[in-house]
């Protein structure tokens, strides 16, 4: 971290890690609900290390991306479960402002056709952890993932990309966490209502 990004920081942490703003300020830079490449309707297809899958690379093992009609998803009809047969990772890189304020947020569930109980994963960017994520899939089923909104703030000080990637660490593997509605804003000058800075 640059020393601007310290004093920054420093700053963030007397104010305890949040400012307030308005929700206007935030404008979409990114937004992908796995809609595309579009995928067997009513069931799936595995996509491996190396391969392209729209505008994500699966960056370690395989993932797959779920069709219409095979269960819930939170945004438009298809979804990712980020365990093939292995836990996967899946990345893509966006343009971004240095010295602006990011929100990355996604839709969370869980495949919830067989255990283990909690599928867990973390988010990167830029090659560093800025979040990890647990969900339990108790009480779901294919017809009701039930969802849940997950967010994080993230300031880069001198980077012009925002590399975004999803690891699945679930174990065993099989059977991993589930991703949708993935959307990067920026929030201009100020932190978006709320949110705790991610320090990198």
């Amino acid at each position: 971290m640059g020393l601007l990004g310290i004093a920054l920081a420093a700053v963030l942490s007397g104010l305890g890690g949040v400012t307030s703003a308005t929700p206007a300020a935030a404008t979409a830079v990114f937004q992908n609900g796995f809609e595309n490449p579009t995928a067997t309707v009513g069931s799936f297809d595995l996509y491996s290390a190396g391969q392209q899958m729209g505008v994500w690379t699966v960056t370690r093992d395989d993932v797959h991306l779920i069709g219409a009609g095979f269960w819930q998803s939170s945004e438009g009809v298809q979804s990712l479960d980020l365990d093939g047969g292995l836990n996967g990772a899946i990345k893509t890189s966006i343009n971004i402002t240095p010295l602006l304020s990011y929100k990355v947020s996604y839709d969370l569930a869980g495949n919830p056709a067989s255990g283990p109980t909690i599928k867990t994963g973390k988010v990167l960017v830029n090659g560093n952890v800025a979040q990890s994520f647990a969900f339990d899939i108790t009480g779901k089923s294919l017809s009701n993932m039930g969802y849940v909104h997950k967010s994080f703030l993230i300031l880069l000080t001198t980077s012009s990309k925002l590399n975004l990637e999803f690891s699945s660490t679930t174990n065993p593997a099989g059977f991993g966490p589930v991703l949708d509605n993935v959307r990067v804003e920026s929030c201009l000058l100020v932190l978006c209502h709320g949110q705790p800075a991610v320090r990198l």
